[in-house]
């Protein structure tokens, strides 16, 4: 490879291909297509996404959702890959010229974010206005009532967590785009702006929805009923959020690691990290048996893991996977799955399932002596993001047919622990609508 020699050891051949900034563009792009996907298939399956989230329809019957999203999409594809044809033209793969151009990537993002400001007609205005008005207010954790638009504003605040680490690139590319004698092309300085900072971006997307969580708690409290119990469930979710936060905090006192900055010594540095597992402190002694400040981070990040996907299958999807035993093989159902379901085959379910612990769990490469610094490499952070923005997708059309479900096969509770749900749904009173996999729905 030929280049520059002070500047050659420090860019992969990845990063020559493709830069930080487009990265995040790709992310961002392919998450515009993902959502024309969501809403073409579940439209087909005659769930009607626009009426769970509270947007008006009136000019749905002259072009369906999906084709504006589409439309939004491919606009924003088109320079995307006229961007990256120049680029890759001008700069040849040589170091030196990769760091020169960094005006080209950033330009193609500025672009991206005009195109959801600026009111243009073409690309349904009304939709973009409504994501940006729903963007302002679950920014400081703010949620809609039931009956405005709340289940949109979970959905979009969830998707914010799922790019909590391509917010956080995007805010080192604007860093170090705007830093004295420094390129955004060049080998991301994740550390630009001050070794927290980075930190602080991905921890704001668990923020909202923590916050999101205990309004919903307060609104409960406030005017409990019959139905809505008091409030526990929003409280077990509010933890699975805060389950985020001493994994964004070890990873980063753990990279940044520096007893001059930090004003600590890695003694000190030990007995902090031991308060969050042993309220006795560190064990006396030498201390040879205790556990590694890696070896805790590993155990945070195992309980966030699994806890957020016993969530997804049992909360969000309503699926009785973990439910007690005659639940879960009751003859009504699927074993592990529910009686109401929109997607045709139970495959998809388990296939579902599997997936999604899969991409929970892709910490797991650091286990192996293999892989263990894949998550380390440029091409291994954007492959990992990229996993978890389809991992959420694939999240999203199961979330939105248990919504469906709920509005039309039981009650809207403000708050029932989802079990009571399944039990109501299920119950003999509960009215009778035909399972599609069932062998005697018709095909």
């Amino acid at each position: 490879m030929d280049g520059d020699p002070a500047v050659e050891p420090e860019l992969d051949r990845f990063s020559l291909i493709l830069p930080l900034p487009y990265r995040i563009g790709v992310i961002f792009v392919l998450g515009v297509w993902a959502w024309g996907v969501n809403l073409h298939y579940l439209s087909l399956l005659k769930i009607d996404v626009p009426a769970l989230i509270k947007y008006s329809t009136r000019s749905s019957t002259i072009y369906p959702h999906h084709q504006r999203i589409y439309r939004l999409a491919a606009t924003a594809t088109l320079p995307l890959v006229a961007s990256l044809l120049i680029y890759w033209i001008l700069t040849h793969g040589q170091p030196s010229l990769v760091i020169a151009w960094d005006i080209l990537p950033q330009s193609y993002l500025f672009l991206l974010v005009l195109l959801f400001l600026l009111p243009l007609q073409r690309l349904s205005p009304t939709g973009r206005y409504r994501f940006l008005s729903t963007l302002k207010r679950v920014s400081v954790g703010g949620i809609a009532e039931a009956g405005d638009g709340k289940f949109g504003d979970i959905l979009l605040a969830d998707v914010l967590t799922s790019y909590a680490k391509v917010l956080g690139d995007w805010f080192v590319a604007g860093c170090m785009f705007f830093s004295p004698g420094v390129s955004s092309t060049d080998k991301p300085n994740r550390s630009c702006g001050g070794a927290y900072m980075v930190p602080l971006i991905i921890s704001i997307p668990s923020m909202i929805r923590l916050r999101q969580c205990l309004i919903e708690f307060w609104r409960v409290r406030r005017a409990p009923s019959a139905s809505s119990g008091w409030g526990g469930q929003h409280l077990a979710n509010a933890l699975k959020y805060s389950s985020a936060f001493p994994v964004i905090i070890l990873s980063a006192l753990q990279r940044g690691y520096d007893p001059n900055q930090i004003g600590m010594s890695e003694t000190g540095l030990f007995r902090l990290w031991y308060v969050f597992v042993s309220p006795k402190g560190p064990p006396p002694g030498d201390g040879t048996n205790r556990l590694t400040p890696p070896e805790i981070r590993l155990l945070f990040v195992f309980i966030n893991s699994f806890y957020s996907f016993y969530w997804d299958v049992a909360k969000d999807w309503d699926l009785t996977l973990f439910s007690p035993s005659p639940v879960r093989n009751s003859p009504d159902h699927p074993w592990g799955l529910r009686r109401h379901t929109h997607f045709h085959t139970k495959e998809m379910y388990y296939g579902a399932i599997f997936i999604d612990l899969m991409l929970r769990c892709t910490w797991s490469f650091k286990l192996s002596p293999h892989l263990d610094h894949f998550n380390d490499l440029e091409g291994g952070i954007f492959v990992m993001e990229l996993l978890e923005v389809l991992r959420r997708w694939m999240w999203i059309f199961f979330r939105v047919e248990t919504e469906w479900v709920r509005t039309n096969r039981g009650p809207l509770p403000d708050d029932i622990f989802l079990g009571d749900v399944a039990g109501f749904i299920d119950s003999p009173k509960s009215p009778s609508f035909p399972n599609p996999l069932s062998p005697a729905y018709p095909k």
